[in-house]
């Protein structure tokens, strides 16, 4: 008999994510979302020594760049965000505005699993929202930061 625990089920999956976020690889940071309400996400990103990132960050050292974590925590506040507010990810796109209050605890290297959780502050056409990644339920590092929807067309 398989006495392992059992994982907790994606709310969604990485066909899901990739129709409600504009990133793809190498910039992709979220593989599954396990919780989604209007007042909470959790999701996972599974780090691997196979990142691009850890060619030059830092070989022999590999650790994951700090503005990296904090933009896993943008995305996961972007998948919160489209079930909050309706928009179509084909024409807009969440943006970030501002990045406060972050911190970084401890080094996040490959093999960790990242739980990355957001709670909306405020909602609407702006953002703002609080992040906190752990790793074997320690807080490797936080943030709260403001996102803004714009249309596509203005951005370019």
């Amino acid at each position: 008999m398989d006495e392992r625990p059992s994982a907790q089920q994606p709310v969604m999956k990485i066909e899901q994510i990739l129709a409600a976020l504009p990133h793809r690889y190498p910039f992709l940071l979220v593989d599954r979302v396990l919780e989604l309400t209007d007042e909470k996400v959790v999701a996972l990103k599974n780090v691997t020594i196979n990142e691009p990132f850890f060619q030059g960050h830092f070989p022999g050292a590999p650790v994951m760049p700090g503005v990296l974590q904090i933009e896993a925590m943008a995305q996961v506040g972007g998948i919160l965000a489209s079930k909050v507010v309706s928009f179509d990810p084909a024409t807009q796109v969440m943006l970030f505005m501002a990045i406060d209050a972050v911190k970084f605890r401890k080094a996040v290297v490959p093999g960790d699993q990242l739980h990355i959780s957001v709670v909306p502050l405020r909602k609407g056409k702006i953002f703002k929202m609080a992040g906190e990644i752990k790793v074997d339920g320690q807080v490797v590092s936080s943030a709260e930061f403001l996102a803004g929807l714009a249309d596509k067309s203005k951005v370019t």
